[in-house]
């Protein structure tokens, strides 16, 4: 198998045009079951995962705007979701199929009786939200403490409609990528590769947070982070192994290779930290974690449990020189480490799986016909062409929502924190 049963199933939904059966058709009690828990899972990973990990990552003074940006966009893509996201993703775009859906519009086709696979498309559809909805919440890591949130909701909509969803077309709604055979189980381009561009070109765009990189910017709450970072690597068995959509082997080696994977990364990361300074970091064991996750997600289905260890490691390592190599040598403020986390890791992913989905090597085995060398040449490709998607979109976007109601805060604003600025809250009464 070269593709994952996903991108069978989304295939089998665009040649059916509206995934529709009676009634009786045959939906599988045991497969409905595992993806309902699998989508509650990917939305747990940020309601409240992220937002906990990310909010305890920020400074004391903005840790509710964080997990208002959280939540505010989760309520936001929901919406856009019902209204035509979800066509754009995944219905039939007719002469421009290659490039994106049409369709769907308000969910109105999609019925009790809907089935896309062996599952209820209502299900199907919720479970792809949960994905809309974690993606442009990822972004908002580049950006913390800094921007306006009324830009970010404006952002937020805009990306989700002219970036996520043309590469989530792409690659798993029948597109061009499809087409060509990309290995994507669950989200290395659609999710990481574009969250990570997406997070430093805005971070370009609206430059560092006052003090950076002079001023230390410590996380306020280390046991937020390490609560949310636990919430992450449970939800991520949803993330990865929901994306067989079945209860089935696929999504049982899903969830056993990403979980080696995120122990792997996570001791590397760690492992570096305490030989290159003395002691071993909570921070540095769980961000390492986060990286090799982000890593194995668009492998997952694809590989071997030892290769997830090749992975793993690699995450952990490569992902650690890149946050380095970005926030001391660029001197860029991706305030969260967005883009060597997941950027990185997503691009790093997507590569090993046209290498790991070998047969020799353990994996699945590509199309017949198909050597390595073609496999990661389709890989490389996918990566290029939603990099430079992504790039250019998100540029674009922000200078759109910059003119229209501003990106950053005001100086006074910045130094008293978003929180109070922005919302008139604060996140602790002492």
């Amino acid at each position: 198998m070269s593709i994952s049963k996903f991108g069978a199933v989304v295939l089998w939904c665009m040649l059916s045009t509206v995934c529709r059966a009676s009634a009786g058709g045959p939906i599988n009690a045991g497969d409905t079951a595992w993806m309902l828990v699998a989508t509650a899972l990917v939305l747990f990973m940020t309601l409240p995962g992220l937002a906990f990990f990310y909010g305890g990552l920020v400074r004391n003074k903005n840790v509710l705007s964080i997990l208002m940006q959280c939540f505010a966009l989760a309520c936001l893509v929901s919406i856009a979701w019902c209204i035509g996201v979800y066509g754009l993703c995944f219905g039939n775009g007719g002469d421009f199929q290659a490039w994106i859906g049409l369709g769907h519009w308000f969910l109105g086709d999609v019925a009790r009786d809907s089935i896309a696979g062996t599952i209820p498309e209502t299900v199907y559809s919720m479970y792809q939200m949960t994905f809309a909805i974690i993606t442009p919440a990822l972004v908002i890591g580049g950006v913390a403490e800094r921007m306006r949130f009324s830009a970010v909701l404006i952002f937020g909509a805009l990306w989700l409609l002219l970036v996520y969803a043309p590469v989530c077309h792409w690659v798993w709604g029948g597109g061009w990528l499809m087409q060509r055979g990309i290995l994507d189980f669950a989200g290395g381009t659609v999710v990481h590769v574009n969250a990570g561009v997406a997070a430093i070109v805005s971070a370009l765009v609206i430059g560092p947070r006052k003090g950076f990189p002079e001023s230390a910017m410590a996380p306020h709450n280390m046991t937020l982070v390490v609560a949310g970072a636990a919430m992450l690597w449970v939800g991520w068995f949803g993330f990865n192994a929901g994306s067989a959509l079945a209860a089935n082997g696929s999504a049982g080696m899903a969830m056993l290779v990403t979980h080696l994977a995120a122990a792997a990364g996570s001791l590397a990361w760690m492992g570096i930290e305490w030989f290159r300074y003395g002691k071993p970091s909570v921070l540095g064991l769980v961000t390492g974690m986060v990286a090799g996750l982000g890593t194995i997600t668009p492998a997952a289905g694809f590989v071997s449990p030892g290769a997830a260890l090749v992975i793993g490691l690699a995450a952990g390592i490569i992902c650690y020189g890149a946050t380095q190599f970005i926030k001391r040598i660029l001197k860029i403020d991706d305030s969260l480490d967005v883009f060597p986390v997941h950027g990185v890791g997503g691009v790093i992913g997507t590569l090993f799986a046209g290498v790991f989905a070998s047969s020799a090597l353990g994996g699945v085995g590509f199309n017949a016909g198909v050597s390595m060398l073609e496999q990661v040449t389709v890989q490389f490709e996918g990566v290029i062409a939603t990099a430079t998607w992504c790039a250019v979109l998100t540029y674009m976007i922000l200078k759109i929502v910059d003119r229209w109601v501003g990106l950053r805060v005001n100086p006074e604003d910045e130094n008293e924190g978003l929180d109070l600025s922005d919302h008139g809250e604060r996140a602790y009464s002492l």
